[in-house]
């Protein structure tokens, strides 16, 4: 695939690449020029943190004070 670079030195990556790399604007790529005089870019992994919230929570009944002391009572007398 060929791409123009323009006078400000940017480039479009081509959609069958962004779609490929599962890239979205906004999202960072690192750059590496190798021995061979190629260049590689590699999407930047976020972290964990940006994760935050994806998954729904989870619908659970919470536990009251006195049924997590209960359970632990119970856990401990188990034998």
């Amino acid at each position: 695939m060929i791409t123009t670079i323009t006078t400000k030195g940017q480039v479009t990556l081509p959609i069958r690449i962004r779609n490929q790399l599962r890239l979205s604007p906004g999202d960072k790529l690192d750059f590496f020029v190798t021995d061979e005089g190629h260049i590689e870019a590699v999407p930047v992994k976020e972290s964990a943190n940006k994760l935050k919230g994806f998954l729904p929570t989870p619908k659970v009944a919470k536990a009251t004070l006195e049924e997590i002391q209960q359970g632990i009572i119970k856990g401990a007398t188990k034998q």
